[in-house]
């Protein structure tokens, strides 16, 4: 159940992405080029799903706000291109494939990130098209931007820059993969029951389970930077220790690292199984917390 589903729903997304993409034949080309490279090369789609997916569990059709969704995707990819940058973590591999960076020069790539991040937030304010969407479109915007601003993502990968090298903090790093990844998965989650005109008492459980489920993505992440290869992960293994992060296994050790994983899986396992009886939201959570990618 849990491939056919993830990939059913990476295949509308990615159809979906594909036509608002702006084409490549169009001006100017090469940024356009930068663009769809970097959009287009893979990746899990987790954030437009889980878009869709809380509209589905607030009652309405994902296929309404799969447009919608695709505005978050363009959003995290601008966060990627810009986190491989020199200036950032400097790498030179994303999904299998050299950087933006590396293919098109540093410049491209950010204004590509910026395009992207720019044409993101389009698509939000302009999907689902209609008078009835507005409030909710406006809303979602409010939502996704404070999820991503300085006190969001970015102030995350501030945070992320400024401890490295730093002795271990277990309060930093909780504000740090809070920040950094669990309030934009959050966001994703709610933005989506928004649309459908969910009440304040639903979203705030979906914001609660995105949070939960955003922490326990970024522990799955920091323990495959050690113990994931390149080829698997699409990126350079071993990264964190070699520029010294703040991370998991860095504060706590491998195997406590593992265990709060675990035990952070099986507490959402059961609040999914709450929050839709269909089993989907426990296929999402069944694939956070044994990914290898």
């Amino acid at each position: 159940m849990l491939e056919d589903f993830l990939a059913e729903e990476r295949r509308k997304v990615e159809q979906a992405l594909e036509a608002v993409l702006p084409p490549e034949h169009l001006w100017p080309q090469e940024l356009h080029r930068a663009m769809r490279y970097a959009v287009l090369a893979g990746g899990k789609r987790l954030r437009p799903i889980l878009f869709r997916w809380g509209h589905a569990l607030a009652g309405g059709n994902p296929e309404e706000v799969t447009f919608a969704a695709c505005g978050v995707e363009l959003i995290h990819t601008y966060s990627l291109v810009h986190d491989d940058l020199p200036a950032m973590d400097n790498d030179t591999l994303r999904r299998g494939k050299p950087t933006v960076h590396v293919v098109f020069g540093e410049a491209l790539a950010i204004l590509a990130g910026d395009a992207l991040l720019t044409e993101g937030f389009r698509l939000l304010a302009t999907y689902p098209q209609g008078e009835r969407w507005a409030a909710g479109r406006g809303e979602v915007c409010r939502l996704l931007a404070e999820a991503v601003g300085s006190r969001g993502m970015v102030g995350g990968q501030v945070e992320d820059l400024q401890a490295m090298g730093k002795e271990p903090d277990p309060q930093r790093l909780q504000r740090l993969h809070l920040a950094k990844t669990a309030q934009f998965l959050a966001a994703c989650l709610v933005a989506g029951a928004v649309l459908a005109g969910a009440p304040a008492e639903t979203c705030n459980k979906l914001h609660r389970f995105g949070l939960q489920l955003g922490l326990a993505f970024q522990i799955a992440d920091d323990l495959l930077d050690v113990t994931g290869c390149t080829e698997e992960l699409g990126k350079t293994a071993g990264k964190d220790q070699i520029q010294d992060k703040l991370t998991y296994p860095k504060v706590y050790g491998l195997a406590a690292s593992w265990q709060a994983l675990q035990d952070l899986t099986g507490g959402l396992m059961v609040e999914a199984g709450e929050l839709d009886p269909t089993g989907k939201l426990q296929a999402l959570v069944e694939f956070v917390g044994r990914r290898r990618a």
